[in-house]
């Protein structure tokens, strides 16, 4: 298991349950009492830990190793997945992944940023940092499901689309202004999750919907705290700071009207009990899919550009 800095005492108290366990185990002395009180002090712990927790560490929970990334919670909510590949116009990009999934009886068309587990699998997912291809696979993907009558569920989770340079003489820019165009106005019925990080137009790119909603420990904003920290002060050593005053969590967001709701993880983040998490998730998308399968298309995309045209203030000259 990996800790993060915030999360040192509990540590501290899982190496002394260790050593109590390995006492017990090497000798006659019963440690039944001692482990009791340990496992009980562990629990309160992180009560207070995770219950008061500021927003550059609910950033550092979206990113831990550890977390369910896109393609596990669709490998487990489905019954069968059957992944589709490529944009048909340049390549296939693996920092998302997309296709249909049977979610009890329903087809679902799932898109999804995948970040990858170990340092070759990030490489190859480019660490959840698409490239045009894959916001243009996105799209393809989507006008299936519209073809269909299939919901999309978008899984967000990318600390923003690729900035390189062959990524803009591809037209990485067009290519997320397409996806939030065509999106606004896709006849079938959209929700997207906030599963991670949610940097940008990276995660803007597949972030237009009927419903928004985010996990617990994830994070949305225009930009990171680290690069919010070094255009303000020229260095990352602020990042605790700008996390605070991008108000980037998703209470905040709850608060500003940009999502719809906050899907609650188990205590400690999701990576502490993924497989409660994939039940949690699974019931919360059948819920959403089954009430907007009531609507009529045409009222459904009405509302959709509605909620946007709200958000945020401005005024007409």
């Amino acid at each position: 298991m990996v800790f993060l800095d915030f999360e040192k005492p509990i540590e501290r108290l899982y190496e002394q349950l260790d050593k109590i366990k390995q006492v017990g185990e090497g000798g006659d002395v019963d440690v039944t009492e001692t482990m009791k009180e340990l496992e009980t002090k562990i629990k309160n712990t992180k009560k207070e830990i995770y219950t008061n927790l500021t927003g550059w560490q609910r950033v550092q929970l979206s990113r831990h190793p550890e977390r369910p990334y896109s393609l596990y919670y669709i490998n487990q909510m489905c019954r069968k997945f059957v992944e589709l590949h490529g944009d048909r116009y340049y390549q296939d990009d693996k920092a998302i992944v997309g296709g249909l999934g049977n979610l009890d009886g329903q087809t679902v068309m799932f898109i999804g940023h995948q970040k990858g587990s170990t340092t070759k699998e990030r490489q190859y997912r480019n660490f959840g940092m698409a490239n045009p291809e894959g916001y243009r696979k996105a799209l393809r993907l989507m006008k299936m499901a519209e073809r269909f009558g299939i919901p999309v569920v978008c899984l967000i989770d990318t600390p923003g689309a690729y900035p390189g340079l062959e990524a803009e003489e591809r037209g990485q820019a067009e290519a997320i202004a397409r996806n939030l165009y065509e999106m606004a106005q896709l006849k079938t019925s959209i929700i997207c999750v906030v599963i991670g990080e949610g940097a940008s137009g990276g995660a803007l790119g597949i972030g237009i919907g009927d419903r928004i909603f985010m996990m617990e420990n994830t994070w949305y904003s225009v930009i990171s705290p680290e690069s919010c920290s070094s255009i303000l002060w020229r260095s990352w050593d602020h990042k605790e700071k700008a996390a605070e005053a991008l108000k980037l969590t998703p209470d905040h967001m709850l608060g500003f009207g940009l999502i719809d709701g906050i899907i609650n993880e188990p205590i400690g983040g999701a990576h502490n009990g993924p497989e409660e998490m994939v039940k949690v998730l699974k019931r919360h998308l059948k819920k959403e899919i089954n009430v907007l399968k009531e609507m009529d298309a045409e009222e459904r995309i009405a509302e959709r550009i509605e909620k946007f045209c709200k958000m945020g203030e401005f005024d007409e000259g």
